[in-house]
């Protein structure tokens, strides 16, 4: 018995299942297939319309045939009458005895043939009933009566009683099942001798027909429905293959088949759409090439030129240097710029770099150098590195970093000029408030998050900030001489790593970028350590009150006092971004 429930629980779960994967399976093909929804939409309102339609004509077909067999009873009925009262007239239920009358009258009315020229005629065959009421002074009151007289219903012999021809559909239990009749009475006789006769009219003949009308309704109905489903689906069809036609060519399309076009037939509206759109693939395919030209002989002329200066600018460089070692024999304007000259070298020579590394990271030959190692390291170098310009601006750098070991395979390198851009950016947006640097990791990724309470940034601005020499404000004071390709830079770099740079900012709440690296290469994350918006994205900068020193501050969950790291005594010159 136990094997038999758990059988049934079985087949019961499998069932269950495979009703889920239908429904599952319907509901995909309903939100993705225009014909199906065409369809069906269709089927379900033609089936409506057939139903209506169904209910009305048969409604209409049952009461014609019923007021016509009832004018038919009523006439064949009044016909009736009239051989009764002839056969019983003369009839004294005081003296006689009327139950052979009614007997013998009773078989006249079933003897008699019908003539085919009235309209009782078309009444078809009938039962008759005679009763008579005895006088109300005789002992016996007891309904005198010929026929099947235990077949007329109580309330249409209330009606006859009372002197009223009434008529009423009736069921009857018969031996060979329940019948349904058509029951006509009808008074006769005079007041002291009142008679009633009552005609059973069978509707067999028009239940048949309503049947056969009934069956005809709904076959036709079921056709009808077929047949609209296999139009709407022919119809759909016609339009709805030139539209996946479309769709599938426009996805070629967009995965770099430039040369897909759709097949053009005829000279309708479709093949008027498929000319419009081979015609608008043919321009924005001679414009993707334009573009890919532009871009070939943009990144070649930046390389070339950026070669081509290494060579110049290596002499410059060098009788720069020799003038500057000499500037204390100089009088105190040539002294002063030969200094100028060796720093706007300096901001030179760090464009040219930057223009070197942009342009092997677009032409794809830049190689990732990946090794497993602690990122905070790297985080506390980075922040050394601007630790200077951080003391020119005023502004405190706070490094909130984890307890445990960040690990992860990076490029060293790049990730620290990542973070040393993102830091540079921080703190000559940051208007001397303090910068903070998160970092946190999960079993799949590694994020990184600076945040200042700056100017911020305005509707728009997160994605332009990391496109190649643009500023939100070129009239601003900066810090810092930046090349404008920081950010453009770190974001190849991130790119490289498999990772992300995003960017958030609100005016008068200041900005947070955050980096998102793999912690394995090769292995996709879908998750983030830090969120962004940051947590505290409400607080206006307003708030956040700058504080004194020169030293980069590393807060150091777990503990009470904050570890001090002094800069570096000459720290080199840093990459800085001015894009904003």
């Amino acid at each position: 018995m136990k094997r038999f429930f758990r059988a049934v629980a079985r087949h019961g779960a499998r069932a269950v299942a495979f009703g889920q994967q239908r429904a599952v399976y319907f509901g995909e093909l309903w939100r993705r297939s225009l014909q199906v929804r065409v369809v069906v939409s269709t089927l379900a309102l033609s089936s409506a319309v057939v139903f209506v339609l169904g209910m009305v004509l048969q409604n209409q077909i049952t009461n014609r045939l019923l007021e016509t067999k009832e004018e038919a009873a009523i006439a064949a009925t009044r016909d009736a009458v009239v051989v009764a009262q002839r056969q019983l007239s003369g009839v004294n239920s005081a003296v006689d005895d009327v139950r052979p009358r009614l007997t013998q009258a009773l078989n006249k009315l079933t003897s008699s043939t019908p003539n085919t020229d009235t309209a009782s005629s078309s009444a078809g065959t009938f039962e008759p009933v005679l009763a008579s009421t005895p006088p109300i002074a005789a002992n016996d009151a007891a309904m005198i009566s010929a026929g099947p007289y235990g077949d007329v219903p109580d309330s249409l012999k209330h009606f006859v009683e009372n002197r009223r021809l009434a008529v009423q559909i009736h069921t009857v239990d018969r031996k060979s099942g329940p019948t349904t009749f058509l029951i006509v009475g009808a008074p006769f006789g005079s007041a002291q001798e009142p008679m009633q006769l009552y005609m059973l009219y069978p509707l067999t003949a028009e239940q048949s027909t309503i049947a056969v009308v009934q069956s005809t309704l709904l076959v036709g109905g079921l056709v009808l429905l077929l047949l609209l489903a296999g139009i709407a689906n022919l119809v759909t069809r016609q339009v709805v293959r030139p539209v996946r036609s479309a769709a599938q060519a426009a996805e070629r399309f967009a995965g770099g088949e430039l040369d897909e076009r759709m097949v053009v037939v005829g000279e309708d509206d479709v093949a008027r759409l498929a000319q419009s759109y081979n015609e608008m693939a043919e321009s924005i395919e001679r414009q993707i090439r334009q573009l890919e030209e532009f871009g070939t002989l943009q990144r070649r002329f930046t390389s070339d030129v950026s070669h081509e200066l290494r060579t110049p600018l290596t002499t410059v460089r060098m009788a720069a240097d020799v003038l500057h070692a000499s500037r204390e024999q100089f009088p105190p304007g040539l002294s002063r710029s030969t200094e100028l000259l060796v720093d706007e070298l300096d901001r030179f020579e760090s464009l040219l770099g930057d223009l070197l590394e942009i342009s092997r990271l677009d032409a794809g030959v830049e190689e990732l150098v990946a090794e497993y190692v602690d990122v905070r390291p790297i985080a506390v170098r980075a922040a050394q590195s601007v630790a200077t310009i951080a003391r020119t601006a005023g502004t405190e750098i706070i490094l909130d970093l984890p307890d445990e070991e960040a690990a992860a395979e990076v490029d060293s390198r790049r990730i620290e000029r990542i973070v040393r851009n993102l830091l540079a950016n921080a703190v000559d947006h940051g208007d001397g408030h303090p910068v903070r640097l998160r970092m946190a990791v999960d079993d799949k990724a590694l994020a990184v998050t600076v945040r200042d309470y700056g100017v911020g940034l305005r509707t728009g601005e997160a994605d332009l900030v990391f496109n190649r020499f643009w500023r939100a404000d070129p009239s601003r004071n900066r810090h810092t001489g930046g090349t404008g390709l920081g950010l453009a830079i770190s974001l190849e770099d991130a790119r490289l790593h498999g990772g992300g740079l995003d960017a958030w900012g609100e005016p008068g709440k200041g900005a947070c970028f955050r980096l998102t690296l793999p912690r394995h290469q090769g292995v996709e994350f879908t998750g983030n350590p830090l969120p962004l918006p940051p947590p505290d994205a409400d607080v206006p900068s307003a708030v956040v009150e700058p504080r004194e020193g020169d030293a980069v501050r590393v807060t150091v969950p777990g503990t009470t006092e904050p570890e001090i790291v002094e800069p570096e005594p000459a720290p080199p010159a840093p990459v800085w971004e001015e894009a904003r």
